[in-house]
């Protein structure tokens, strides 16, 4: 039997094009219901913080006790904090907030090893897609901090780190804590990235490695302390272009 022979005749082959952009098309309406119906919900969801971390961290590590005051003293700040959503560092920032003063909101991801939504959200989205769930983490968020984690909070910190230093989004406090996690990391950063001209030396200064919990919520105060937590009219131009 030959190759042609085993190949769809072009009628089956066009069918089949046919219902696979059928597919795609209803696919790309899904993913723009994601953005759409997200950004209704989170626009009162304001000011925020985002907190990302690792989902294998046990309740009673040190971390999650650590993430836990951290969202519990920001949320009785006023700040909204915005986390995964799931179990870990994840849980510990939506437990802390849901304790405190403002809300919880959790941006929850569909996995195909299914991860299941953490108890304490005062608000539940549901995501389908990283790419949508990861624009809404920055858009609607004026702060990260950065808890130890593994190749998602990974993912997450540099996606923020790459956005702010091309300008697709505004300047915002990106804070790591776990200094000694992290240490590693930035000494590579330093002795390679800086060293081999792969990134600007300034463009340490986009980061903040902070322990203290008070300090971390007075270290964002303070970077909005003569603005305000708005979005000015330039940076409401870069958030729709994210």
């Amino acid at each position: 039997m030959s190759l042609s022979d085993k190949l769809p005749q072009t009628s089956d082959r066009y069918a089949m094009m046919q219902r696979f952009r059928a597919r795609e098309a209803w696919h790309v309406m899904k993913i723009l219901s994601e953005f759409v119906e997200s950004a209704e919900e989170l626009q009162a969801i304001t000011p925020a913080v985002s907190i990302f971390g690792s989902a294998r961290t046990p309740r009673d590590h040190r971390y999650y006790k650590l993430t836990e005051e951290i969202a519990r003293l920001l949320s009785d700040s006023g700040f909204s904090v915005l986390s995964g959503g799931g179990p870990g560092i994840m849980e510990a920032a939506s437990k802390g907030a849901f304790y405190g003063k403002s809300p919880s909101v959790g941006l929850n991801i569909v996995l195909p090893h299914e991860q299941k939504p953490n108890d304490y959200q005062d608000l539940s989205l549901r995501f389908n897609h990283f790419f949508s769930r990861k624009v809404m983490f920055v858009k609607h968020a004026i702060a990260y901090v950065v808890m130890p984690g593994g190749f998602g909070t990974l993912d997450e910190m540099f996606e923020a780190l790459t956005l702010v230093q091309t300008g697709k989004s505004r300047r915002i406090p990106i804070i790591l804590c776990g200094s000694e996690f992290w240490q590693g990391l930035l000494d590579w950063v330093r002795s390679h990235l800086v060293e081999e001209k792969m990134i600007n030396p300034d463009d340490l200064d986009l980061i903040r490695v902070i322990d203290d919990p008070h300090e971390i919520v007075e270290t964002i105060f303070k970077h909005y302390e003569t603005r305000g937590f708005e979005a000015l009219p330039e940076e409401r131009e870069q958030l729709l272009n994210l």
